[in-house]
């Protein structure tokens, strides 16, 4: 293992000290020999395989554009971002300029959301087509793309049409065109059209807004939708080659390896181990399924992962290659629509996830101080971060849309001995787990650090802070997204056994918290309305005490006592923060310091990781102990 880590830092420090030259060109057979492929350690030089499955969505042939509007039928379908205000607009232009058209709205048709994946049938989709054949649509205008997840969504109705032959437009804010032109890539349309509009929507008043439709939106409109598609956009459409297995693609030293990769889009720009088909065959012996089997065709560019290309992404990314059981069971978990929905999103969730079982005790995953920066954690955050690139296609300002980027992903365990000692059942085993079963929960978070520091042992003082805290950590600053969102809380031993005294199981806890963790009413309301993740309200149309009323209704509100932290007497109204099921509380980080860290974020999935049969002799190979020296 030392051998292993001090190679594998050698090749980082030498990259990251290299000097930038020229982006080396692919290599063919002749660029493979003169290498010295066959002894690449001796010409100091390095044979690699790729680390990108093939592609599983072939491209349709688009139907003609059309010579004229006059005459048609057009849906304009969509309701992102201010298209309350975009929308009519456009249908009075059509009907201006082409009173011979139909123009269908939003209301009268519907729209398809986020197109599907290959295999999978969504209703939506399905109605939208029906009702585009039905009503004879001729051309379809979507939008508006605006964010990260409702760019996708307003694709899809745009996608749904050009399967059917109907020429179709999007629009997008100037950001998101190019997610825009990836998403309708990845699902086979090979030369999509965009209307950009200039800026963020819900930061342009009505008057800009209608400004804009009218110049800078409707004249790309009508062009989309009747120019001919030339072959240079279709050409833009990436050829579907064979299934990138084992095959060799390119040859050369380590700063020409590095520089390859990163521009082929296949590293995160920075240093990565050089994957050589012997180093991709080393993890191979960690699992007991065959190099080819998929492992799943993924989103969001539908790629065929197999077993492969796992370990090459594990080899990348500086993992040892006992890491392999963890690497395929993250990649399994990155398949899971419920952990994977929001990781496009412009706010940024960041992937990461926690190990439970002896085999994060025996692989050395921390769970004390500092646990996500130790290196065997962080490797395993850099393959997630390559994972989310190479093998599910998210690549930053085309699929992944964090308005200031993101972090590097994190991985961390459950002090599981700490659970014990104070009574509570390990995260996993409260999940229908075996006490030594080993799992790998992959989630998503909106932000790290900021801790409490509870300067108290009172178990339900603590329950309260920790309650105030939830209240402060929604979807979104100011709890403005929607009223209920995922949250882990990580708690240290210390405050974990605090809190055992008042609360002996989880669950036990999670109850108190639900019922204490409220809202004024007036706050959440203020935030929803002025700080909208969407559209933007008109209050001479709507007010904020309007908002009020309606959170009111729609979000559980009653009159209750004021919150205990709260300096207000008497009963006002609060709003409901946290749904039960919904927070995962793991006991981690520094036994000896008392902190509490709530991390909203997204939905999570948990998969079993399966280590091969001989697991045990694999790992008495490289010095260590045998599992079951590390049951609990």
């Amino acid at each position: 293992m030392k051998k292993f880590s001090l190679f594998v830092w050698s090749l980082l420090a030498a990259v990251a000290a290299s000097a930038q030259v020229a982006q080396p060109a692919a290599c063919d057979e002749v660029c493979l020999l003169e290498a010295g492929v066959g002894d690449p350690a001796a010409a100091g030089t390095y044979a690699v395989v790729s680390p990108v499955g093939r592609p599983t969505v072939g491209m349709i042939a688009q139907a003609p554009r059309l010579e004229s509007l006059d005459h048609k039928t057009i849906a304009v379908v969509g309701g992102s971002f201010m298209a309350s205000v975009t929308h009519p607009e456009i249908k009075r232009l059509i009907l201006e300029n082409y009173p011979t058209a139909r123009v269908l709205l939003l209301s009268e048709i519907g729209s398809a959301g986020v197109y599907p994946a290959p295999g999978v049938t969504r209703r939506a989709k399905e109605e939208f087509q029906r009702r585009l054949r039905e009503m004879g649509v001729d051309a379809v205008i979507a939008g508006n793309g605006g964010c990260g997840l409702c760019t996708p969504k307003e694709t899809g109705s745009s996608i749904a049409a050009e399967y059917l032959g109907i020429p179709a437009v999007t629009i997008a804010a100037t950001g998101f065109a190019e997610q825009v032109y990836a998403t309708a890539l990845n699902n086979g349309v090979p030369a999509p059209r965009v209307a950009v509009y200039p800026g963020a929507f819900a930061a342009h008043t009505r008057e800009e807004l209608l400004e804009n439709t009218r110049n800078v939106l409707w004249p790309q409109i009508v062009d989309a939708l009747t120019r001919p598609l030339t072959e240079q956009e279709i050409a833009r459409a990436p050829a579907q080659g064979e299934a990138a297995g084992r095959e060799v693609v390119f040859a050369g030293t380590l700063d020409e390896v590095n520089r390859f990769f990163t521009g082929q889009r296949w590293s995160d720009g920075l240093p990565i181990v050089p994957p050589t088909r012997e180093r991709v065959e080393e993890f191979l012996r960690f699992t007991d399924r065959p190099w080819d089997q998929t492992v799943g065709v993924l989103p969001v560019a539908h790629r065929n992962t197999l077993v492969w290309h796992v370990a090459v992404n594990g080899v990348m990314a500086g993992c040892p290659p006992e890491f392999m059981p963890l690497l395929l069971a993250f990649t399994e978990a990155l398949g899971d629509p419920v952990f994977r929905r929001s990781l496009g999103s412009t706010h940024g969730w960041i992937p990461y996830c926690w190990i439970n079982g002896p085999v994060a005790r025996q692989l050395g995953i921390d769970c004390g101080q500092g646990a996500i920066s130790e290196p065997r954690n962080a490797a395993l955050g850099r393959f997630m971060n390559l994972a989310m690139m190479n093998l599910a296609g998210y690549y930053v300002k085309e699929d992944r849309m964090g308005t200031f980027g993101y972090p590097m992903p994190w991985c961390l365990a459950e002090d599981e001995a700490a659970c014990l000692g104070i009574g509570w059942e390990p995260w996993h085993v409260a999940e229908g787990y075996g006490l030594n079963d080993n799992t790998l929960t992959a989630a998503s978070a909106l932000l790290w650090g900021n801790n409490l520091t509870p300067a108290t042992a009172d178990g339900e003082r603590i329950m309260e802070l920790m309650a105030w805290d939830i209240t402060r950590c929604g979807q979104f600053a100011l709890g403005s997204g929607k009223p209920f969102t995922d949250r882990t809380i990580l708690v240290t031993a210390s405050v974990a056994r605090d809190l055992a005294r008042t609360y002996p199981t989880r669950e036990e806890l999670e109850g108190a918290l639900v019922a204490a963790a409220r809202q004024p009413a007036a706050e959440r309301a203020a935030a929803n309305y002025w700080a909208n993740p969407g559209s933007a309200f008109d209050p001479g149309k709507y007010s904020v005490e309007q908002h009020l009323q309606r959170i009111i209704r729609q979000e559980g509100g009653e009159r209750t006592d004021a919150p205990a932290w709260s300096p207000t007497e008497g009963k006002i109204w609060t709003v409901p923060v946290m749904k039960p099921g919904m927070t995962p509380i793991l006991v981690t980080g520094d036994p000896d310091r008392n902190k509490v860290q709530t991390m909203p974020g997204g939905g999570r999935a948990t998969r079993a990781i399966e280590l091969p049969a001989a697991w045990d002799a694999l790992m008495a190979e490289r010095g260590y102990r045998p599992l079951s020296e590390f049951f609990l």
